[in-house]
């Protein structure tokens, strides 16, 4: 019985790990394609480089909506 259980908590963590990563991936993609075609005059990336909060939080706002979306989609 143990056993058991042990094995589908080992499945259950690794599909969570695997979502997360396929998440992670799909989200910081669209990012960069949202920022190439919405943004053509600021550089995102180098505005958070250069310390720009609102920048950073325009970027995990965004990824944060695309995992909600992705997360939707897979469940």
């Amino acid at each position: 019985m143990e056993t058991e259980f042990l094995n589908a908590t080992y499945v259950t963590l690794g599909l969570n790990l695997l979502f997360t990563l396929v998440t992670l991936i799909v989200s910081v993609t669209l990012l960069i394609g949202i920022d190439r075609l919405l943004l053509k005059e600021i550089n995102l990336q180098q505005e958070i480089k250069n310390g720009n909060v609102a920048a950073s939080i325009f970027a995990s706002s965004i990824m944060l909506f695309i995992a909600i979306i992705v997360g939707m989609g897979i469940h």
